[in-house]
């Protein structure tokens, strides 16, 4: 078996799983660029602009392969769809809490 052509694989479905999560941190960044600022306060989470800079820079280090920050980007980018996204979203529909 060759090698080089199983570590060219691997090398390459990885860069592809690294291109998905950083196009989900772009669309993230501009979902969170077009709501509401108030949404971010009520939840009690960072402000919109951090939000923003935070998965827009993930994003980037994720295209650009850098070794450690593609890590932190990642758990960005998963904190933000799993945890923040549909807590905004809840608070944007009208399903409070109280």
């Amino acid at each position: 078996m060759d090698f080089s052509l199983l570590f060219s694989i691997t090398s390459w479905t990885i860069q592809g799983i690294y291109f998905v999560i950083a196009l989900a941190g772009f669309i993230g960044a501009f979902l969170v660029a077009t709501t509401r600022e108030d949404a971010f306060e009520v939840a009690g989470r960072q402000s919109k602009l951090i939000w923003t800079a935070l998965l827009g820079v993930s994003g980037f280090a994720l295209v650009l392969g850098l070794p450690f920050l593609t890590w932190i980007g990642m758990v960005i980018i998963g904190l933000y769809w799993w945890d923040v996204r549909p807590q905004i979203q809840n608070i944007l529909s009208g399903n409070g809490g109280w």
